[in-house]
C-alpha cells in the first residue's frame, strides 16, 4: 500500500515530487523494462497453513530491480534550529489542545513571552519531526534496515549574528546506524530533552550523514558495502549557515548544502528531502537542489505536523503496491500492509485443502510481477461464538483499509490527470 500515502499526503496538502528520471533510468531508452523481484517468507510452497478463520497471512518482500540491495541503511537528519519551536499545527501531544504561534495570533500584548512560539510546547514542528522518526520506526524491519540520527542547526553569536567560532561543529550524530531500533527511540528522546536553537546548517547535516553512511575516517557506523544508503532530511526552513550570519539565507549557504549533495550523489546516497511550513509549496531551491542533485524526492509539507503521517510513506525499495490473488478461489485482497523497505504482510481469503496463491507488485516505474504458490488450509478449532468474534475484527480492520483505499484511487486518478495535461503542454 505505498501509494496509500499519496491519498494521506493529498488529504494534508501534501504530494512527494519525484525529482530523479526514476522511470527512464529504470526502463532505459532501450525499451528494456526492469523487473521485480519478489520474496516469499511464508506459507512455504506446500506447507500446512490452520488459522481461525479462512483467512491466511502471508509474509514476503519485494524490491524493484533497479533499487539493487535489499538491505538499507537509513540516517534521518533532523532540523533542530530555533524555528523548530514553533506551533506545527497538529495536536502533537494528543492533549485535546492545539498549540499555535502567538506571533500569529490575534493576542493580547504581554499574553506570552517574545520568545514562545507555540503556546503548547509540545505541538512544536521539532516535536512533531521526532515523532515522526518514531512511527517511521514502527513500520520498518531491523533485519533490513538500520537507522542512525543526526541533528543540525548552527550555534550563532547573539551579537554579530555569525558563527561563535568559525571550527564549530553545527551537526551531531545522535545515533551511529544500528539494527536496534530502541537504542534510536532513546537517541530521539535525548534530542527532544535538549530542545531546539540556533541558526541552520544544511551542508553540516548532509556531510555528517555521509560520513557514517559511508563509512569515512571518523565515522562510528561499521560499514555496509552491500546496503543500499539514504538520507532523511527534514527541515522547516532554509539553510542560514556557514555563509554569514545565521539570520539570514545567502547564496554562500545553499551553494554549500548543493555542494555537500554532489558528495552524497558520488558516494552513492540518495537524499529524500522534507520542506515543513507554508513556504514549502514554493519549492525552495536548496530542499529541491538536495533532492534533484542525489536523485531522490522533495515532498513539500505545508502543515509541519502533517510529517507524522507522511513520512511513512517512504518507499526505499521503489514499490508502490502489493495484492493477493487466490486463483483456487478467485478471491482477491487489498488488505496488505507494504512498508518503506519493501517487506509485506496481509491476509487473503481461503478455502479448505489446497490453495493457489498469486502474488503481484507493482513497481515506481510502472512495471510489476507476480509469484504463485501452493499450500494447504486448514481451519483451526474454534467455537462459534470465538470465529465470529475474529471475523469481526478482520471485517473492522478490512473495511478501514478499503476507506483508505478510496481515498488513494482518488488521488491517483488526480495524479494521472495531472501527467497528462503536462505532457500536453510539453507536446504543445
Amino acid at each position: 500500500m505505498a501509494r496509500s500515502w499519496l491519498g494521506r499526503a493529498a488529504r494534508h496538502g501534501a504530494v512527494a515530487v519525484l525529482l530523479a528520471p526514476v522511470s527512464l533510468a529504470a526502463s532505459g531508452e532501450t525499451g528494456a523494462p526492469s523487473s521485480v523481484r519478489i520474496l516469499i517468507d511464508s506459507p512455504a510452497p506446500g506447507a500446512r497453513v490452520a488459522e481461525r478463520v479462512h483467512q491466511a497471512r502471508i509474509e514476503g518482500s519485494a524490491a524493484a530491480e533497479a533499487t539493487g540491495p535489499t538491505r538499507f541503511d537509513v540516517m534521518l537528519a533532523i532540523d533542530v534550529s530555533q524555528s523548530t519551536r514553533a506551533a506545527s499545527g497538529v495536536d502533537i501531544d494528543r492533549d485535546g489542545v492545539v498549540g499555535v504561534n502567538p506571533r500569529h495570533e490575534l493576542l493580547p500584548p504581554g499574553a506570552f513571552p517574545p520568545d514562545v512560539l507555540s503556546t503548547d510546547p509540545d505541538d512544536s514542528i521539532l516535536h512533531a519531526e521526532i515523532n515522526a522518526a518514531r512511527a517511521l520506526l514502527d513500520s520498518l524491519d531491523g533485519r533490513r534496515v538500520r537507522v542512525g540520527v543526526v541533528t543540525f542547526a548552527g550555534e550563532m553569536d547573539p551579537v554579530t549574528g555569525l558563527r561563535k567560532r568559525l571550527d564549530q561543529s553545527d551537526a551531531w550524530l545522535e545515533v551511529p546506524l544500528t539494527e536496534d531500533f530502541d537504542e534510536v527511540r532513546r537517541g530521539l528522546v535525548a534530542v527532544l530533552a535538549r530542545g531546539a536553537r540556533g541558526a541552520t546548517n544544511y551542508a553540516a547535516g548532509i556531510r555528517l550523514g555521509i560520513r557514517e553512511l559511508a563509512a569515512l575516517n571518523g565515522a562510528v557506523s561499521a560499514p555496509r558495502p552491500d546496503a543500499r544508503k539514504v538520507i532523511l532530511f527534514l527541515s522547516d526552513g532554509t539553510p542560514t549557515f556557514p555563509v554569514d550570519k545565521g539570520s539570514v539565507s545567502d547564496p554562500g549557504d545553499v551553494e554549500a548544502a548543493v555542494r555537500a549533495a554532489r558528495l552524497a550523489q558520488t558516494a552513492g546516497i540518495t537524499i529524500n528531502t522534507y520542506a515543513l511550513g507554508a513556504g514549502a509549496l514554493q519549492y525552495p531551491k536548496a530542499v529541491t537542489e538536495l533532492a534533484r542533485v542525489t536523485l531522490g524526492t522533495y515532498t513539500p509539507v505545508q502543515n509541519p505536523g502533517d510529517i507524522v503521517v507522511l513520512l511513512q510513506g517512504i518507499s526505499f525499495a521503489n514499490i508502490e503496491d502489493v495484492v493477493f490473488t487466490n486463483l483456487s478461489t478467485g478471491d482477491f485482497s487489498t488488505d496488505v500492509r507494504l512498508n518503506p523497505d519493501g517487506s509485506f504482510y496481509g491476509y487473503v481469503p481461503v478455502r479448505e485443502g489446497e490453495n493457489r496463491v498469486r502474488v503481484s507488485a507493482l513497481a515506481s516505474d510502472g512495471t510489476r510481477s507476480s509469484v504463485e504458490f501452493d499450500f494447504q488450509f486448514a481451519e483451526e478449532g474454534l467455537s462459534d461464538r470465538e470465529k465470529l468474534r475474529e471475523l469481526e475484527r478482520l471485517r473492522r480492520v478490512t473495511k478501514e483499509l478499503l476507506l483508505k483505499r478510496e481515498a488513494d484511487r482518488i488521488e491517483a486518478f488526480r495524479e494521472e490527470q495531472r501527467k497528462e495535461m503536462t505532457l500536453e503542454a510539453i507536446e504543445e
